[in-house]
């Protein structure tokens, strides 16, 4: 059972939740009254923040971390946005690890140029390089980083260590850049929310059938979004702290900003086994603690879980699915025809019902959710002296460390998957977004990964292919793969197996792994690869502005890989403009070709040609634009133009900063929505000179119309809530605009038309 509480709660000692109006129940467990922002100082992660908060007002903080991380996917752009910063070396420790990119294009050196750029950059600013296929990026972390009270930030949404009292978060490039130059990352202090915890899981349950439950129980309502998950309560001591984490990873899907455990024995015998007890101390919230809000989880009533595509949050029980499963998966394929237009019609669910049950494909267990030690371990105990079969179903297995991997070798486990006909494979995080085991044309996958947003399983509805992806626990997989792929709760083949103690055989890193931190080799070059170029120029924001519509989206949610798709493009995260010929490919494929028109005519503004000459389209939008009150002098060379995204509620997903880099380098200023998915996408939108716009009523624009926003600048200084803007087409209509609270440096940021412009501009 999971239930939300209606309103605020405190907890007291621990093990006592009352909520906040039962002010005689507050007394009596107490003793006296409660002040409610005294009792808010009592949570973990108040007293986190507070210790890597630099401005000294814990309503606005300015936040220093302790460490980094990215991957190959994005670290790349982020060292060349810090280097035309002026950054000289890394400040803190920062991790470069190559598990996104790690497959090389065929024909070609592509990725591995970018590996090469890493290392070269590891040596030159003093950072930390982990080859391809060593280790994930979140499992290197947490092995060899996070610790109690620790901050960490990462270019990966699902930065997530709090089971290790780590509060880590994942954010686009830009943040990062900020750290690297030693500037802070802003935020107003979020609200806390306590994950209560009783009861213990039963066998055959693991960690993402938890982590599923929760997501289905808050992401549709926002209950956690932008907000800290506080994990409390007794049933914590009933999971090891590896089960632990493969919970806390998936708190990203539930869209809050990060998490953070109560620590305990077990975390710091988790901490002692990698050789850093002395990163282990106890965090728990204060006697009498305030949350803004409550999750209560009976952990005993959770039962094997499955998200059906195309969200982490269609979460249903297995159980509950295999008795409705024409009905379950009709709506699936209603979904499909949706996304993927003609492509989807050919995902034909509800044929792979036989017998009353149903057949998938193929079986994943991968990445920083799946492939941890006891997932490997669960699976393999499952799968042992069984047979996956030799028909169409087929099971992976990645652990996600080589230290993992040399541990499952050694106790056995990997040769038991290999002779069940299970495939295992090294780190690799190609399967949570696309770039590895792409099931055949109407294909299922049933994955222990992190994300099963359409096409994460790389498929091209464009080119007619169309598969999905279901995520479960990797115990539930390895029951489907014992059965042959006939989908299988773990609870049918559960017993009282226990997973073996973990020995931690570092040997792989200290062999392979360059740490460089505190030792920057500045006279040394960085080694660029023909794909790897520099970002293109990008222009400070005008007075007046005028915005093209180039895409219009309905959609309840648009996703960061619609916005830029990930699997197939990989190669390309190096080369800004290469990417952005992908941006919305796979929602709106007309848009890069629209938005690149404008991006031709805002070139020639800038160079000082007349823009209205031979185009009459934009005269007669500027002739309008003149009859507006007050612009009849408008000058149409002083205005800047640009193309603009209108979706309800863009950047659910990943925190890469692609999602709106791309946008911005083919011409794209601005976006407008009825709200943001994320803060991380928002941060981007700004980190990269777009404006956040909003829009409370319905779009009354199509594409094509073009929107004036006059006196912007005096209004990002001034009254963001009501900002006139004009929709140019037949006519002329009024419409209100808004913009969500900025900083002063945001401000600055998109005033200057890019995070690299502002920095650049302080150097001067």
């Amino acid at each position: 059972m999971v239930k939300l509480y209606n309103g605020g709660a405190y907890l007291i000692n621990g093990n006592t939740l009352i909520e906040e109006n039962d002010k005689d129940k507050i007394k009596a467990a107490t003793g006296k009254d409660i002040d409610k922002e005294e009792a808010r100082k009592g949570s973990i992660a108040y007293n986190i923040l507070k210790a890597h908060n630099t401005s000294g007002n814990m309503d606005k903080l300015r936040l220093k971390f302790d460490a980094m991380a990215s991957h190959d996917i994005t670290f790349v752009g982020i060292i060349q946005t810090a280097k035309a910063s002026g950054m000289e070396k890394f400040p803190l420790p920062y991790v470069l690890t190559n598990c996104h990119n790690s497959l090389c294009a065929v024909g070609g050196t592509i990725n591995e140029d970018d590996h090469m750029f890493g290392l070269s950059a590891a040596k030159k600013y003093g950072g930390i390089y982990v080859p391809p296929h060593i280790a994930v990026i979140h499992q290197y972390m947490r092995e060899a980083f996070a610790g109690c009270g620790k901050m960490i930030l990462g270019s990966d949404s699902h930065t997530r260590y709090g089971a290790l009292g780590t509060m880590a978060i994942g954010e686009g490039g830009g943040e990062l850049v900020k750290q690297l130059l030693q500037d802070t990352y802003d935020v107003n202090r979020p609200e806390i929310i306590a994950i209560y915890l009783e009861g213990a899981p039963k066998a055959g349950v693991g960690p993402q059938d938890i982590a599923l439950a929760i997501i289905g129980a808050v992401f549709k309502n926002g209950y956690v979004k932008n907000k800290i998950m506080e994990f409390v309560g007794p049933g914590i001591a009933s999971m090891t702290t590896d089960y632990r984490n493969g919970v806390d990873v998936m708190t990203t899907e539930t869209t809050c900003l990060s998490s953070v455990w109560e620590t305990d024995e077990d975390t710091k015998k988790f901490l002692s086994v990698h050789g850093r007890v002395g990163d282990y101390k106890q965090l728990k919230p204060a006697d009498v603690t305030y949350y803004d809000g409550l999750v209560y989880v009976d952990l005993s009533t959770i039962k094997p879980m499955i998200a059906l595509p195309f969200h982490p949050s269609n979460v249903y029980e297995i159980d509950t699915l295999n008795e409705n499963l024409e009905d379950l998966l009709h709506e699936v394929e209603v979904e499909a025809i949706k996304i993927g237009g003609e492509a989807g019609k050919g995902l034909k669910l509800v044929d792979k019902i036989e017998n009353g049950k149903l057949r998938v494909s193929q079986g994943i267990i991968a990445g920083c959710a799946g492939g941890t030690y006891s997932n490997v371990m669960e699976a393999a105990h499952i799968l042992k002296g069984h047979s996956t079969g030799f028909d169409e179903f087929n099971l992976n297995v990645y652990p996600s460390s080589q230290p993992v991997f040399i541990e499952t070798t050694r106790n056995g486990a990997v040769a038991d998957l290999m002779e069940s006909g299970a495939v295992v494979k090294t780190a690799f995080c190609g399967p949570c977004f696309g770039a590895g085991d792409t099931p055949a044309n109407n294909g299922l996958s049933i994955r222990h990964t992190t994300r099963n947003f359409p096409n994460r399983e790389g498929s091209k509805p464009g080119s007619g292919q169309m598969s999905a992806v279901a995520l479960m626990d990797a115990r539930s997989v390895a029951a489907t793969a014992r059965n042959k792929g006939i989908l299988t709760p773990a609870t049918e083949y559960a017993d009282d197996y226990v997973v073996p103690e973990y020995h931690y055989d570092d040997t792989i890193y200290k062999n392979r792994v360059y740490n460089g931190f505190g030792n920057a080799h500045e006279e040394s070059d960085l080694v660029y690869g023909p794909n790897i170029k520099d970002w293109p120029e990008m222009t400070a924001l005008t007075d007046n502005i005028l915005l093209k519509v180039c895409s219009k989206i309905l959609d309840d949610v648009t996703t960061t890989d619609e916005l830029i798709p990930s699997g197939e493009t990989s190669s390309y995260r190096s080369n800004p403009l290469g990417l952005a010929e992908f941006t919305l490919s796979r929602r709106d494929p007309e848009y890069v070709g629209r938005s690149k028109k404008v991006d031709v005519i805002e070139k020639a503004r800038r160079s000082g040609a007349d823009i209205l000459k031979d185009n009459a389209e934009l005269a007669d939008v500027f002739d309008k634009i003149k009859t507006i009150e007050g612009f009849s002098n408008i000058i149409a060379n002083d205005t800047e133009i640009g193309s603009m995204i209108y979706a309800k509620k863009p950047g659910d997903g990943s925190a890469r900063e692609q999602a709106a880099s791309c946008q911005r380098v083919i011409g794209g200023l601005a976006n407008i929505a009825k709200e943001y998915a994320t803060k991380r996408y928002r941060s981007n939108v700004m980190n990269w000179g777009m404006l956040p716009f909003l829009l409370d009523a319905e779009p009354d624009f199509e594409v094509g119309d073009y929107i004036f926003v006059p006196n912007i600048k005096s209004h990002l200084r001034g009254d963001m809530s009501k900002i006139p803007a004009y929709i140019i087409g037949n006519d002329i209509k009024e419409i209100s605009l808004n913009i969500a609270e900025m900083t002063d440096a945001e401000k600055s940021i998109v005033e200057a038309g890019s995070l690299i412009n502002y920095n650049k501009s302080k150097i001067k």
